[in-house]
């Protein structure tokens, strides 16, 4: 599929205004803007394995298309929720354990780069990465 293969950072759209209304503060907030995030895609039929590189962690995250999951995000927001596939975009939707709140994110490929979408309470943020 094409979302397989090794996804560098390059760039952030409104990423500080998203996470302002996640709740994370200054500090951190400045530190994830530049993270040098990596994401490894692989695909095997209706299974997903992403591994996340970053200056703060390295974690592998197993899923399987429309089967709920539990996800802790760098600073320490549990969320649980599904990815599923709709035409050529893996779309996340995703529940805050801590106060019930709507995250959703989209995958999708664009112009050759994996532009991962977020959209929480209103903020929509852009994160670009190229193909290794």
């Amino acid at each position: 599929m094409a979302f397989d293969g090794t996804w560098k950072i390059d760039r952030n759209e409104n990423y500080d205004k998203f996470m302002e209304k996640m709740g994370i503060n200054v500090v951190k907030r400045k530190l994830a803007t530049h993270d040098n995030l990596k994401l490894t895609i692989t695909q095997e039929g209706n299974k997903f394995t992403v591994k996340e590189s970053s200056t703060f962690r390295t974690i592998e995250i197993v899923f399987e298309l429309g089967v709920t999951f539990n996800y802790s995000l760098a600073d320490g927001t549990e969320l649980t929720g599904t990815w599923n596939i709709e035409g050529n975009k893996l779309v996340g939707k995703f529940k805050r354990v801590d106060n019930g709140n709507e995250l959703n994110a989209i995958r999708e490929i664009i112009g050759g780069e994996l532009v991962q979408t977020y959209t929480y309470e209103g903020v929509e943020a852009k994160r670009i990465f190229k193909k290794e």
